[in-house]
């Protein structure tokens, strides 16, 4: 029968997560040798070699095995086959002559690397945060290639969590609302996010959200694309609204907000000295933007969505 969706490559990720690998300790420990381990240090930097790629040893460069139960975290199969494991630089005597952070890798490696590091990156974040049982305050032991925590005291099982947020492009037809914190460079404006509340749909959370950092009201919205953003644990889900346009005012999170023309946006970020810099290419805010452009010059979104764990 014939498939009434396209393929989509937004479905795939870099690794083959590999489920069922996880709770077998005997096979990743057989696949451990030829492993690709990647070295994250402390503060959540990935070791990098002397160029500033990926420095990614092999299991068998690094350890005679990947440690104690929970040592290492399992990440899944490559297409070769090959398993990916991450570990904590400080356990293993392995150097590297450079670090490098999330943002700074996904602009400069593969989307390959930067989506492994991103994995192991919230992966890791979540286990440094997560060592006591919120129940009962005892210790977790980590299984399941590092997936699951268990209380040492009450049994309870924890599990690597993420907090959805919705990220909009509002427009009102016309224009597209922007707005910027005070924290951001100077001209830096962004489409609007927020968290998803209990009780509350995406949809709902677009107009709250829109609602309470401008003042403009949402008439609808419609889903386009998503992107994870282990900064430190988010998945961003990406919306267009349509809204009524209504002069924008600014809440306590939000220093300015303001609506923008087609020619406006197109023009940004090409000069210092204009009135408008946008977000980086790797981001969905900025994906988001460029999918309202297509739409005003051309009716319809690109069909290219974002990808890459730190996009």
């Amino acid at each position: 029968m014939r498939s009434p969706l396209p393929d989509d490559p937004a479905c795939h990720g870099a690794l083959d997560r590999a489920d069922h690998l996880r709770g077998d300790p005997a096979a990743l420990a057989a696949r451990w040798s030829r492993a690709r381990v990647l070295l994250l240090d402390e503060s959540g930097n990935a070791l990098a070699d002397a160029d500033g790629a990926l420095f990614v040893p092999t299991g068998e460069q690094v350890s005679e095995g990947p440690g104690g139960v929970g040592a290492s975290i399992f990440l899944g199969l490559a297409a070769d086959d090959t398993a990916w494991f991450a570990l904590d630089a400080a356990l293993t005597a392995l150097d590297a002559p450079n670090r490098l952070d999330l943002r700074s890798a996904a602009a400069q490696w593969p989307a390959f690397d930067a989506g492994v590091f991103a994995q192991a990156r919230a992966l890791q974040h979540w286990r440094s945060r997560h060592r006591h049982c919120g129940i009962c305050g005892a210790g977790l032991a980590f299984s399941r290639g590092g997936w699951l925590g268990r209380c040492e005291g009450c049994g309870v099982e924890h599990y690597p969590r993420t907090d959805p947020a919705v990220i909009v492009a509002v427009t009102d037809g016309t224009r597209l609302l922007l707005g910027r914190q005070a924290s951001w460079p100077a001209r830096r404006y962004s489409v609007l996010a927020g968290f998803v509340e209990p009780g509350e749909t995406l949809e709902q959370t677009v107009a709250r959200e829109v609602l309470e950092e401008t003042g403009v009201r949402v008439r609808g919205c419609r889903y386009l694309g998503s992107q994870p953003w282990p900064f430190p644990g988010q998945l961003m889900l990406g919306f267009i609204a349509v809204a009524e346009p209504d002069e924008p005012r600014v809440d306590d999170e939000l220093e300015d907000a303001r609506w923008f023309d087609a020619d406006q946006v197109r023009a940004a970020g090409t000069s210092d000295d204009g009135d408008l810099q946008l977000s980086a290419p790797l981001s969905i805010s900025r994906w988001l933007v460029d999918q309202w452009l297509s739409m005003i010059e051309h009716g319809v979104p690109d069909r290219d969505k974002p990808g890459g764990g730190a996009r």
